[in-house]
């Protein structure tokens, strides 16, 4: 397809140095994937079973989990330059399996692309009941599919017109509910709900944005530096987690309940239904170009055929539109939850893999020294597959302790000890497709 079509923002290829932006621009895109408005129902659901004080540890020790995967796989986002499902070749799970990864990452992204749509077409219809709820989320759902064609920089203007108005819209509702309560007497309120422990509390928190720490190479392969990236993460997760997840706890102590959308939209009319909008858009546009990256990837590997990413996403674009406009708010939400459960062990394999058992470190270091890719990767690597399954369902299933973290932590132990034992081979050679950067223009954002 014509790469004059939108932005292919180097889809299967290394984003070079003067493509790459400023930590700042790439933090206001974090803390916009963070600060949305199931930050706050996250919030209110953490306040509504627990008590300021502990709500504030579990959200703490989940921000440390997320900090820590995001981090570490933000790094070899930013030394490689590369997208997660096409990294993922070179980082234990070789071509297919990176198929795989991608095809998880853009079912899982798209679905929820339409969820975030058809919440803010109900925001729409209350605000402007002129035309049904379907076509609001299809018409919202094809806006924010036009942004994400014309790739980072667009998104990056978004954030930094959304972002800041969230911020504000949301401090002006929210200070008009707290205003009328004592600050000292919410932080020593009960929790009106049923009583959540602090393991539970922090599994919320970790597994809430779980899904978006594994795919942060998207987001950083865009960046300059190491320290770019732990800047951009902590200032990203640590406002996003505390400021918003916080002010959710206070919230439910104050009106005694977790339903958040309610007193946002009530207490300031349509003002509330902005707040809605705008926290929806400066997120979704991430869920629809992540899940774009990893379709591209895997029509890469399964087809052979290199495809533009701005072709691939206005299709999915137009999916997720109409899936939000036939009511996929009320259907998808378990297989969601399923997927995600699948998505810690790939951060573990992939870190396991890249700093520690090194399979295939030599072969990524001599293509980025030449600003390539790696001429080949492994077509298979059966071993990751099997711990990848194994970990997955160890977070399923077992109930003691952190799942997210339970499968993510065994996915690192079971593949170092893999690796040491020899186990970890590839089968097949798989050759990497050519790659036509598109003509980015130098950014100095």
């Amino acid at each position: 397809m014509a790469s004059s079509f939108g932005t292919d923002d180097f889809a299967t290829a290394r984003v070079p140095a003067r493509a790459r932006y400023s930590w700042y621009s790439v933090a206001v895109q974090r803390f916009g994937q963070i600060s949305a408005l199931s930050q706050f129902l996250l919030g209110a659901t953490l306040g509504f079973g627990m008590s300021f004080w502990d709500s504030f540890l579990a959200i703490t020790f989940g921000a440390v989990i997320l900090e820590v995967v995001a981090i570490m796989l933000g790094v070899i986002g930013m030394r490689e330059g590369i997208s997660t499902s096409t990294l993922a070749r070179w980082c234990g799970f070789g071509q297919a399996g990176s198929a795989v990864i991608g095809l998880a990452i853009g079912i899982s992204l798209v679905g929820w692309f339409g969820i975030q749509s058809a919440v803010s077409a109900e925001g729409l219809y209350q605000l402007m009941p002129i035309m049904p709820v379907w076509l609001w989320a299809l018409l919202f759902g094809l806006a924010v599919t036009a942004i994400v064609i014309k790739g980072f920089k667009s998104m990056a203007w978004t954030a930094y017109l959304t972002v800041p108005a969230f911020v504000v819209l949301v401090a002006w509702s929210v200070g008009s509910e707290l205003a009328k309560h004592s600050l000292g007497e919410l932080v020593a309120t009960a929790p009106a709900g049923p009583s959540l422990t602090l393991l539970q509390g922090t599994t919320l928190v970790a597994g809430g944005f779980i899904v978006g720490a594994v795919i942060t190479p998207d987001m950083t392969r865009f960046n300059r530096s190491v320290g770019d990236v732990v800047k951009q993460t902590i200032v990203g997760i640590t406002l996003g987690e505390y400021v918003i997840g916080l002010v959710g706890v206070l919230l439910a102590h104050a009106i005694r309940s977790d339903n958040i959308i309610v007193i946002v939209t009530s207490t300031v009319g349509w003002i509330g239904v902005l707040i809605i909008i705008v926290g929806t858009l400066k997120i979704n546009d991430w869920n629809l170009y992540s899940s774009g990256l990893g379709l591209v990837n895997f029509i890469g590997t399964v087809f052979g055929k290199r495809v533009n990413r701005a072709v691939v996403t206005a299709i999915l674009g137009v999916v997720g539109s109409v899936l939000a406009a036939a009511g996929i708010l009320e259907r998808f939400t378990d297989f969601l939850s399923l997927l995600g459960v699948t998505f810690p062990p790939i951060a573990g394999i992939m870190v396991a893999e890249y700093f520690v058992v090194r399979t295939w470190r030599r072969d990524l270091d001599a293509s980025r020294a030449e600003g390539a890719m790696p001429a080949a990767a492994p077509r298979w690597v059966p071993t990751t597959l099997v711990i990848w399954l194994i970990a997955s369902l160890v977070g399923h299933f077992v109930t003691w302790g952190l799942p997210s973290v339970n499968s993510l932590v065994l996915a690192f132990v079971l593949y170092v000890v893999a690796g040491k034992l020899g186990l970890v081979r590839g089968y097949g050679t798989a050759p990497t497709e050519t790659t036509t950067p598109s003509p980015a223009t130098t950014s100095s954002v």
